[in-house]
């Protein structure tokens, strides 16, 4: 289950001390108060993804503008991918064997959600990066991210445009609302919504209001590619 680039990154969460492991797969639904579940290490993770995704993508792409590594950067940290990381490291799994007293159809809810997998992931980096310091985590990140690193970086990472152009084609359109604005003035984080129709399809979360909303976008582009799959099917 940690073959691969994530390898190392599997090792130091497997090395970590108890009590840091306990806090990071402790979810809310069983925590006995907010602070002592994940929450506030995903809030720690988040920086040190992003800061350590940042460094890496203005090493190895020197000609890309701030435009452009901005872009890469969105598409790689989204809570997309970073739940796919999250559950190649076995994280949700991990999670489940230490849930008290959830029942069964919660439990594989939780386990499973989007969310909580990119939450678990971003906890654990936080709890890696305190216990180990940045240098070591740094590297570690970056080789489970390589491989969407690089696929952002010579894919089509705009979803925002993908998606307008998707909706135009069936004379549909979108359009975008911040539904929360968190955290500090230097430490924002806005949280946006992709309506089509008036429905709700994609929920994004970025440093930006622009990287909110590409991640938004994604998510209602995975949703409509989920919603043909029947109709293509048969």
């Amino acid at each position: 289950m940690h073959e691969g680039k994530g390898e190392a990154l599997a090792r130091l969460i497997d090395a970590l001390p108890p009590e840091r492991r306990e806090q990071v797969f402790t979810h809310t639904s069983w925590a006995p108060d907010r602070s002592s579940s994940y929450e506030r290490l995903e809030f720690l993770g988040d920086s040190v993804l992003e800061l350590a995704i940042a460094r890496a993508l203005y090493d190895r792409f020197p000609e890309a503008s701030e435009g452009r590594l901005a872009k890469i950067r969105a598409h790689v940290v989204s809570r997309q991918s970073c739940a796919t990381v999250a559950r190649e490291l076995g994280l949700g799994t991990t999670l489940a064997t230490r849930a008290q007293d959830v029942p069964q159809p919660e439990l594989h809810r939780i386990s499973l959600s989007r969310n909580v997998l990119a939450a678990l992931l971003e906890a654990a980096i936080a709890a890696v990066y305190l216990e180990d310091g940045f240098e070591a985590v740094e590297s570690a990140i970056v080789d489970a991210f390589d491989d969407r690193i690089e696929y952002a970086r010579t894919g089509h990472v705009d979803s925002k445009t993908e998606l307008q152009e998707a909706l135009a084609r069936t004379g549909r359109s979108v359009q975008y609302d911040v539904l929360a604005v968190e955290g500090p003035p230097h430490e924002r984080r806005f949280v946006c919504a992709a309506l089509i129709d008036g429905v709700r399809l994609g929920v994004g979360r970025g440093s930006t209001k622009k990287a909110a909303e590409q991640e938004a976008a994604a998510e209602a582009l995975a949703s409509l590619d989920a919603a043909a799959q029947p109709a293509a099917a048969e």
